[in-house]
């Protein structure tokens, strides 16, 4: 059955379920949804209906899209650092975790992150319902973030679930903690990225630890890592027709070096035979 189908009773029944854990709220509805599937969705449209303009073809996906559009925070090359870290309001949680959807265009997704991004939308209205135990969500779109999706060496579709810890007493900061999980851009589902956070799914994916880890890898520590984003970026707008100019110009001046000037060479070896006469017979 389709998660999609009891997206637009979870915000209105938000305030009810303020107390219950965020996974039990889940499972509720999705519980009402089994026992009368019709009874459950002639409710739902008749409590969503006045929120819903008349115009909208599919107010199921629109609904999710609002949704998303007002709890998922767009990072940017400008925004992200500031935006990825624990401030003093989680101090007593200890870590804040994030899931950040990695995704794109025609450019970086090649047009199939479509499914993705839908299901994507529906988790992010699922959360919205729940209680304070949902993690927060963050969204790159690597077409328009190109220079962030280099720096984090970051491709889509993706969720990368961010556990950022609070400063300690002595103000040092902790590592943060990356598991990137690889979505399946045809068979993804939104209960699939739910799970990813309520069934702690993303523990099967190990912790990324590489170069290009964005908080405690070895570019980011030597302050180096939005400088080789910018690079990399650039170089990725070099057309590749430019490249094999360049390698052609290059391979010339280098074979030019090595057999040198004939003329000169033609000249050098008259001058010599001049001085010292014909070369010895072998």
């Amino acid at each position: 059955m389709r998660l999609s189908a009891i997206l637009l009773a979870l915000p209105l029944l938000a305030a009810a379920d303020q107390q219950k854990p965020l996974l039990q709220t889940v499972q509720d509805k999705f519980q009402d949804f089994q026992k009368d599937p019709q009874s459950f969705l002639t409710d739902l449209y008749e409590q969503g209906k006045t929120f819903i303009p008349g115009s909208v073809t599919n107010p199921v996906d629109t609904a999710a899209s609002k949704v998303a559009a007002k709890n998922v925070v767009p990072l940017t090359k400008y925004n992200w650092v500031e935006t990825l870290q624990s401030g003093p309001s989680t101090a007593g949680a200890g870590i804040e975790n994030w899931m950040v959807l990695v995704s794109g265009g025609n450019k970086t997704c090649y047009g199939r992150c479509g499914k993705v991004e839908q299901a994507w939308n529906e988790t992010a209205a699922v959360f919205a319902a729940t209680t304070s135990s949902a993690p927060k969500l963050g969204y790159i779109d690597c077409d328009n973030e190109a220079v962030l999706c280099a720096t984090w060496a970051a491709g889509p579709p993706a969720i990368w679930y961010i556990q950022l810890p609070h400063p300690a007493g002595d103000q040092s900061t902790p590592a943060t903690t990356i598991h990137i999980v690889t979505l399946n851009h045809t068979t993804v589902t939104a209960q699939e990225i739910i799970e990813i956070h309520t069934e702690k799914n993303y523990e099967k994916v190990p912790a990324y630890e590489g170069a290009f880890h964005p908080f405690d890898g070895y570019l980011a520590m030597l302050g180096i890592n939005m400088a080789l984003g910018w690079v990399i970026t650039a170089f990725a707008l070099i057309p590749s027709w430019a490249f094999m100019i360049g390698i052609s110009f290059l391979s010339r001046s280098v074979m030019s070096r090595r057999v040198g000037n004939p003329d000169a060479a033609r000249a050098a070896n008259a001058r010599q035979n001049q001085q010292g006469g014909a070369p010895p017979a072998q």
